[in-house]
């Protein structure tokens, strides 16, 4: 993706010019001076038109990029994967009955409080970077292969992040922040306003995905095929790898012996999408679980009842071909059925949906340093970030419980990027996995030196000694000295380190099962979500506030996302480009919210822990979406899922009967 365009642009909202004033008033005024004359090229804005034969190409020279994994000449398709297991043929032959649908999802912006912020300066040969960035390093890496510099000559500083949600893990105007603090010889500071951030952010993505199942008149689920397409918008660059994951979960945790999954991501004329919680995980639940009830229905089945018959249990494989680790499905499931009064009688127009879903905790690499001082004090060293989902929080307690010392006793040092070499930052739900794992190995490490140390100072064996609070005892003899005092004496201070890289797939998730209940008018079609029952499988819970501030706010996502959110894009522009026209929910959209937890010993981690940042968000459109169907007797296919959607099924509905 170029700083700025070159030689053609290839979406509305794309950056061709870049202005650094004094003040805000002269860079408008100057911004006012510049006139650009475009030439209409040809364009595509949906996925069918860029896959269309004879389609304008929007990067003919795809292959020649750096880093790219060669793809076919002459396609907007620029990736494609497939998955086979079994033979679907033999699967779709051996079927009673086959269900064919298409879904389709929205493009939803991340709606974070805090626009895109940069400021660069560039002092004695280095480059000082403030940015609302997550990711640091990767950031600082992206960040100085753009502009053309060593990141060694690069540093990013701490900076707080008001919100993410996914948004924040590209450098986006850092690039042109340093070409005009470069040209300027002053620091530069960039703002995005929020008509930019809709014009020219990173949103979720829009996806359509295509569903073939193959179901036996006893409800055996003999073939599953998966087309699960994504419009990436005019450039990849907003994600690693420039592709979102997600077509497994259009397989989900089923048991089907035939499956084909199948995920194309696809060039349109539009703003490029990025990373937003759970990236490609929510559009294809959706689909699925929707297609999963649909079934149900077609073959007389209550939906539950035949989804716990077709989950997988453990040694099972999924859909998609993996083996997880604890599976825990129809437990979460029957928690929140039961949780719900799903099967307690229900007034007429008033509907009930279910759907389960999965979110693994991702992997990354991580460090710590625990400092232990004489005036009793500890300081956390880290390189995390927070975003503001409590990262920070965790840690201290984790470091509290080792050392038994108060949370408030630890002190935060917050380092720049030139205090390690690798670090994951957040992102993927790996906050708390990887980072706890973190936390902890240093506290071990430097208990293990506060020890060393008074071994050294005492004469005291090395053997004999332990930590009791915030003692060291002598275990063979009834002697004690507390830490403090031994660091007072010696004049020093003990720091314990870690480096942790656990990049490799846990195949241990967090399952989530949800029941929605609707009332809906049948003469305007209005929607009113009354209750929605969340059960979350999730291991051991660290910090329960927090928790429920993740599980609160996935749903409340999850609730813009099934009925009000969209990026409405016509003819390539984005027409809703401010909160007067792009709704999100508020607090009057909020319905009585139950949340049930399915607790247990097995999780990731010297704590046993499982995401729940993205596991929250999963299954909230699809438990709407199979209660409104429930209710109205017709199924809509496409988010967001309006009260005119749902008025104009009913009219069409109703001229079928």
């Amino acid at each position: 993706m170029p700083i700025l365009a070159q030689d053609r642009v290839r979406y509305s909202g794309e950056r061709v010019a870049a202005v650094a004033a004094e003040s805000k008033d002269i860079a408008q005024a100057a911004l006012d001076l510049i006139e650009v004359e475009y030439e209409d090229l040809p364009a595509v804005f949906e996925i069918e038109d860029a896959m269309e034969s004879g389609a304008p190409i929007l990067h003919p020279d795809f292959n020649e990029y750096p880093g790219v994994r060669p793809a076919e000449g002459g396609s907007n398709a620029y990736s494609a994967t497939a998955n086979d297991r079994g033979d679907l043929d033999r699967g779709f032959a051996e079927a009673d009955l086959i269900v064919e649908t298409t879904f389709r999802t929205p493009r939803v912006h991340q709606v974070y409080l805090e626009p895109h912020t940069a400021v660069v300066a560039i002092q004695s040969e280095r480059v000082h970077v403030w940015a609302t960035s997550k990711a640091p390093l990767g950031i600082r890496d992206t960040f100085a292969a753009a502009v053309g510099l060593p990141k060694e000559q690069v540093v990013l500083h701490h900076s707080h992040i008001g919100g993410d949600f996914g948004g924040k893990g590209t450098p986006l105007d850092l690039p042109a922040c340093y070409f005009l603090a470069q040209a300027s010889g002053r620091p530069v500071r960039i703002v995005a306003d929020y008509v930019e951030e809709f014009l020219a952010g990173n949103p979720r993505h829009s996806t359509v995905v295509k569903l073939r199942t193959g179901v036996k008149q006893d409800g055996t689920l003999t073939a599953h095929h998966v087309q699960f397409y994504v419009n990436c918008g005019a450039y990849a660059a907003y994600k690693p790898g420039g592709v979102i994951g997600g077509a497994p979960h259009a397989a989900g945790p089923y048991r089907v012996a035939n499956s084909r999954v199948e995920s194309t991501q696809v060039y349109t004329n539009v703003v490029p999408g990025g990373h937003m919680r759970g990236p490609g995980v929510p559009q294809a639940t959706f689909a699925l679980e929707s297609q999963i009830d649909e079934i149900a229905r077609r073959l007389g089945r209550d939906p539950v009842d035949f989804r716990l018959q077709n989950l997988i249990v453990d040694g099972d494989e999924s859909a998609a071909g993996e083996k997880l680790k604890s599976v825990r499905v129809k437990e979460t499931l029957i928690a929140a059925v039961e949780a719900a009064g799903y099967r307690d009688p229900k007034p007429s127009h008033v509907g009930r949906g279910v759907a389960v879903g999965e979110h693994a905790a991702g992997g990354g690499q991580a460090n710590a340093a625990v400092t232990i001082n004489p005036d009793g004090s500890v300081v956390l060293g880290t390189a995390v970030f927070d975003q503001g989902s409590g990262t920070y929080t965790i840690l201290r307690q984790v470091i509290a419980e080792e050392l038994q010392v108060s949370p408030e006793r630890v002190r935060l040092n917050i380092w720049t990027t030139d205090a390690v070499d690798a670090d994951s930052g957040i992102g993927s739900s790996r906050g708390t996995r990887i980072n706890t794992q973190a936390a902890h190995e240093a506290s071990l490490d430097a208990k293990a030196a506060l020890l060393d140390l008074a071994s050294e100072q005492l004469g005291w064996p090395r053997g004999s000694l332990a930590l009791r609070g915030e003692e060291v005892i002598r275990t063979d003899e009834d002697a004690t000295l507390s830490w403090t005092e031994i660091l007072r004496k010696s004049g020093k201070t003990v720091t314990g380190r870690s480096f942790v890289d656990d990049r490799a797939s846990t195949h241990q998730t967090g399952f989530v099962g949800q029941v929605a209940e609707v009332r809906i008018d049948p003469e305007t079609g209005q929607i009113e979500l009354l209750r929605v029952t969340s059960a979350h499988d999730v291991g051991r819970v660290l910090n329960p506030m927090g928790h429920q501030g993740q599980v609160n706010g996935g749903f409340v996502q999850g609730l813009g996302f099934a009925l009000m959110e969209e990026l409405r894009i016509e003819e390539g522009r984005v027409t809703n480009v401010s909160f007067a026209d792009y709704k999100i929910p508020t607090i009057r959209d909020i319905p009585d919210l139950r949340t049930v937890l399915v607790e247990s010993e097995e999780g990731s981690g010297p704590y046993q822990v499982k995401g729940i940042g993205e596991n929250s968000i999963v299954g909230v459109a699809p438990a709407i979406a199979n209660a409104i169907a429930d209710a109205v007797g017709c199924r809509i296919t496409e988010l967001p899922i309006t009260s005119e959607k749902v008025y104009e099924a009913l009219k069409a509905f109703q001229a079928k009967v």
